[in-house]
Order: C-alpha cells, then structure tokens, then sequence
C-alpha cells in the first residue's frame, strides 16, 4: 500500500530531491496566506452540489451493491469459498465506507455544497450511520484545524515531552511492544477518542463527545450535540433490530468487521499525517495558523487515494484551506507546491513502512540543544539519554 500514487518529493533550493526525513523550515515564511489563496486557481474554491452527490451515490452504489452480493449469495457458498469471499467484502466495505466517511467530513467542514443545511443534513446521516456523533466531531474538529502544531492548544495528537511519557513505555519500545500497541490503536482509538478523548487536548474534568455538557462544548452548541447523538441512537437502534432480525453474527460480519476497518483507517490517515520526524511543533511564543497548517504531511496510499477521495495525498492543502471540495483538492495541491516549497512536505514511503518508522522514532518532542529558547520542538525516540 502506497507508493503507487502520483507523488513526489519536493526538491531542495539546490534541485536535488528532499529527503523525506529532511526537517522542513520551522521559521515563519516568506510567503502570506492571502499569497497561497493567490496560487490557487479561484474555480477551486466553488463547490458543487451535483458532483458532491455524484461521488456520494456512486460510493453508495458500490456499498449497495456488494452487500446484496453477500447478503444474496454468501449463505450458500461452500465453506473453504466462505473463507475468501468475506475477506474481500470487509475490504470493499470498509475502504468504500471509510471514503463515506470522509464525504461526511466534507460536509463538516463545508466543502460538500454551498448550502450549510445540505452539508449538516447529509454529514448527520453519514457519520451516524457509522457511529460517528456528526457535530460533536465536527466542533473538536474544527478546533483541531484551528490550532493544528500547537503544543497548548491542538485538540488531538498532541505529543508528550520525554518527562511526561509514561513508566510502561520503555517496556514497548521493542519489536513486539510496538505491534501490540499499533494493533490495540488501530482497533479501539477511534472509539475511545470520542468516548473518554483519549488522545485528545486534556481538560479539567472528564470529556466525551457524546455529553452536551462536556468542556469541549459550549452552551450554545449543546443542542447541536444532542442532534448528534439522537442520530447515532438512531443507527444503533437499527442495528438491534437487524441483530434481532438476522442474528449477531450476521451483524458483525455484514457491518461490524468493516466499520472496524473504517475506524483503522480513520486512525491510520490522521496519525500519518501529523506523526513525522520532519515535522515541527510549536509553544504559544512561536506558533502562528500558516505554521502549523504546514505542520503535516502528505502520504501516498496509492489506488485508496482516490477511494478515499484524495484526503491522503492533499492533507497540506486541507489543513491551509479546509473548505476545498475533495475534486479540486489536487490541482490546488499542485498549484501551490511552488510556492511552499521546501515548506511542502510529502512523504510517498509505502504506508505500513511509514507506519512502522514513524511510531519507531517518534515517540516524545522536546527542542534542540542550543535552540536558544526558540519554542520548536521536534520527535525524538531515544529513552535512555
């Protein structure tokens, strides 16, 4: 998986290809956002109803079509044929569906329509449909956008200093520690980020997106969070009749293997894209919005770029301009490369690879010796200094 994209690394002043390690430029740069919005070609920032709901219907369609094939066929399959058709339905379902889901972040960030009651209207349905309390995440979300790389203030994926790392980390700092938690993050850190924030900014007291009175809320946004989770109250409540109706392990295999996989997926892009040695953060004396919306990286996920509509390979982008429709992501992307420069960071490392790497060697931050208080601080991995 990866590398089989259309990406590239940048290169360097002196035009030789940047490492993908290479640091890139933690000092405020030379260019403006208003200059990035100038590279972009001004038809990128017009959304289209029409050709939302054309890359929505046709996920769908997929989604509907391959259910009917396991739902109509799979029963009477000889078992050793059993074995391999399941397989490949959890793959369908859960890359389509995790595509799904990231048409339902679309519309969270407006990007799905010009309409904002389209876009909450259709964001509601999707993401409950997959558990997902839609506004509740949409808030914390946005919070996350607003305040991406900054030490104090990011609402998740925010790393440890070395002094604050837990005791049991120097016992999983070994081949078989690290495929323990990697397996144990991919399965359950979706789940438990929104239910106890694990993960996320920490708060005085305890925080759960599915609590309107939670301290990521305010009073204002209280009847927003009870819409979200009447929708998902909703979906579960179908799920229990379709469980009384088919069976539990119908349910699990028909939908509880692949949302597992879109949950994987949902862990596995956001952890790749703000998990990279090359790549800074900062304290409250130097991080700025155009800083730490640099801050993270491309990946290449190769033929699930486009799967999962090109939130993989146009993240950069995204986290400049979240409103950009996933169709206009990559000529914006391209547009802008020039101009970012060796700000621009893509890494294009087959993704488990990359995942191994980068879990291996980014462990805690701290600044460099003889950064003279400058409020940078870079992944480090090394325990026993």
């Amino acid at each position: 998986m990866g590398a089989g994209g259309n990406m590239s690394s940048p290169a360097t002043k002196n035009g030789e290809k940047k490492s993908h390690l290479q640091r890139v430029p933690s000092a405020k740069p030379p260019f403006t956002l208003g200059d990035v919005k100038k590279a972009i070609p001004p038809h990128c920032f017009q959304r289209s109803l029409i050709r939302s709901f054309y890359y929505l219907i046709k996920d769908l369609i997929i989604i509907s079509i391959t259910y009917y094939i396991a739902a109509t066929y799979f029963p009477s399959l000889p078992y050793p044929l059993t074995y391999l058709a399941w397989p490949a339905y959890w793959v369908i379902q859960g890359c389509v569906g995790t595509g799904i889901w990231v048409i339902g972040h679309e519309c969270g960030h407006h990007g799905f329509s010009d309409y904002q009651w389209v876009d909450d209207t259709v964001g509601l349905i999707l993401h409950s449909a997959q558990l997902t309390p839609f506004f509740s995440w949409k808030i914390s979300h946005r919070r996350h956008h607003a305040n991406t790389g900054s030490l104090e203030n990011d609402e998740v994926y925010i790393p440890r200093f070395k002094s604050k790392l837990r005791w049991y980390y120097q016992y999983l700092d070994n081949p078989v520690g690290r495929v323990g938690v990697l397996a144990f993050t991919l399965l359950f850190a979706w789940p438990l980020y929104l239910v106890f924030n694990i993960s996320g900014k920490k708060y005085e007291r305890f925080t759960c997106h599915y609590d309107p009175n939670s301290p990521l809320y305010s009073e204002r946004e209280r009847l927003q969070i009870l819409i979200s989770d009447a929708g998902v109250f909703a979906a579960t409540y179908v799920l229990y009749r379709v469980a009384l109706a088919k069976g539990f392990t119908w349910l699990v295999c028909i939908y509880g293997v692949p949302l597992l996989i879109v949950n994987g997926f949902i862990v596995l892009i956001t952890l790749l894209h703000h998990t990279h040695a090359s790549l800074p953060h900062y304290d409250s004396t130097e991080w700025d919005y155009l800083r730490g919306a640099l801050a993270t990286v491309d990946r290449d996920y190769g033929v699930l770029n486009k799967v999962f509509h090109n939130v993989t390979d146009t993240h950069v982008l995204h986290h400049i301009f979240s409103y950009i429709s996933h169709y206009h992501a990559m000529e914006a992307t391209n547009a802008i490369k020039p101009l970012l420069g060796e700000y621009y960071q893509v890494d294009d490392t087959p993704i488990l690879k990359a995942l191994w790497r980068d879990t291996k060697e980014c462990i805690y931050v701290e600044k460099d010796e003889g950064s003279q208080g400058r409020g940078v601080y870079w992944y480090k991995y090394k325990l026993d200094d």
